[in-house]
């Protein structure tokens, strides 16, 4: 196959091309491999059209589908007002950077795709791309870190969580998490062949390389940190969840008496009753001062069944969204550090093809099981339906036919 550059100038002069290099006749219809040998067939495609042609539709899924999810549940989220809350506002941060991510970054891997694995672009602009890329891909693993930090905040420390996240607290660690992804992605601009085009991942990024020749290592191993340490998180809300499922055996612990005022942890409220029947005689119990205390202190509350059952759904949906983020992204981290550390090494062409797919796959699933796992979610997604269709479902079957 002859290797040709086309400029793609809108959906439809894509499929014009691609249906050219398939047609019978035509550039496409008799294709050889790189030793010259027949593909074995005079009027198909090659096993490399086929491959460009399964990325290019699989890729534009992905484009999608990113799109429309995150779009449509960062729309949720700032329409209605229930969902103004910390762990809503980190969802919405995550949403919009995976919907930059897919409208920024991935439109020019269609084009190197469509241009036989070639970057048609200057150097600056593969910087910019790559700058972008790696700068979502650390942002992601910095926000999925700091939201498991609260999720064990909101079931450990409920009260300081109550008190100290407010809309504020959450804007501080929206730009903080920014920044460090910036810090992280911004120092390879200035080294000189860092940031390349990778024609076996189809991309502009990162170019890893031994450990002699960069700082490859250190990127990676910040990468590596962040994600185990947010693992790690989840795992402690775990423990922290079993041990206090048992319930302690009661300890009956008996009051102490003073002129008929009983005092201490075993009292009850007789001692006020008798206190103030004038059976007593002296100071004011220790009972009634507790009372006036924790009159003053009503503003302290404590975590009720409901709100657990709310945090725990809210840590089950981050916590899938953070397990997605290492299952889809592992196998591409792996392929980097067989790169740090053995030189010279050779990575099959189909595994490194298959693992930078799956991490673009990323920026596509949040949504899909953020709506799958959160109810409140489905039900503001309910309620926002156009009237139309919430009065069609609620209709019984005969009078729906009829407006049909």
């Amino acid at each position: 196959m002859s290797n040709q550059s086309f400029a793609i100038d809108g959906p439809g002069s894509l499929l014009a091309v691609l249906a050219s290099q398939s047609g019978p006749g035509k550039g496409g219809s008799s294709s050889s491999s790189s030793d010259g040998s027949s593909d074995g067939s005079s009027g198909g495609l090659s096993a490399t059209d086929v491959s460009a042609y399964f990325k290019l539709v699989f890729l534009g899924l992905i484009i999608c589908v990113s799109l429309v999810g995150n779009l449509l549940v960062s729309m949720l989220v700032l329409r209605d007002r229930t969902l103004h809350k910390a762990p809503y506002f980190f969802l919405l941060d995550l949403c919009l950077a995976d919907a930059v991510r897919s409208a920024a970054c991935f439109p020019f891997v269609l084009v190197s795709v469509h241009n036989s694995s070639d970057w048609p672009y200057s150097k600056l602009s593969c910087k910019v791309v790559a700058f972008m890329s790696v700068l979502f891909c650390f942002h992601a693993a910095f926000m999925l870190f700091c939201v498991a930090v609260t999720r064990y905040l909101a079931i450990a420390h409920h009260r300081f969580y109550a008190k100290r996240m407010t809309i504020w607290t959450c804007a501080a660690i929206i730009c903080m998490v920014w920044t460090l992804a910036v810090a992280m992605a911004f120092p390879p601009v200035f080294n000189v062949g860092t940031y390349e085009f990778i024609r076996d991942e189809d991309q502009c990024i990162f170019e890893h390389r031994h450990l002699k020749n960069n700082d490859t290592l250190g990127f990676m191993l910040m990468l590596a940190v962040v994600v185990l340490a947010t693992h790690g998180f989840y795992a402690k809300l775990l423990l922290f969840e079993y041990r206090h499922r048992k319930m302690k055996p009661v300890q009956l612990v008996p009051a102490i008496s003073q002129n008929w005022t009983f005092h201490g942890p075993g009292a009850t409220g007789q001692a006020a009753a008798n206190w103030i029947a004038g059976f007593g005689r002296g100071p004011m119990p220790p009972t009634l001062l507790g009372i006036r205390q924790n009159l003053h202190n009503q503003h302290r509350r404590l975590l009720g069944m409901e709100e657990v059952r709310s945090e725990r759904r809210l840590g089950r949906m981050f916590y899938t969204i953070t397990l997605l983020f290492l299952v889809l992204w592992a196998p591409y981290i792996v392929a980097c550090f067989w790169r740090v550390f053995v030189q010279s090494c050779t990575i099959p062409h189909r595994y490194l093809s298959i693992t930078v797919w799956m991490s673009f796959a990323q920026a596509g699933v949040n949504p899909i099981f953020c709506l799958l796992l959160n109810e409140d979610l489905r039900k503001v997604l309910r309620a926002h339906l156009p009237t139309y269709w919430r009065t069609k479902q609620h209709l019984p079957q005969d009078e729906a036919y009829c407006i049909m």
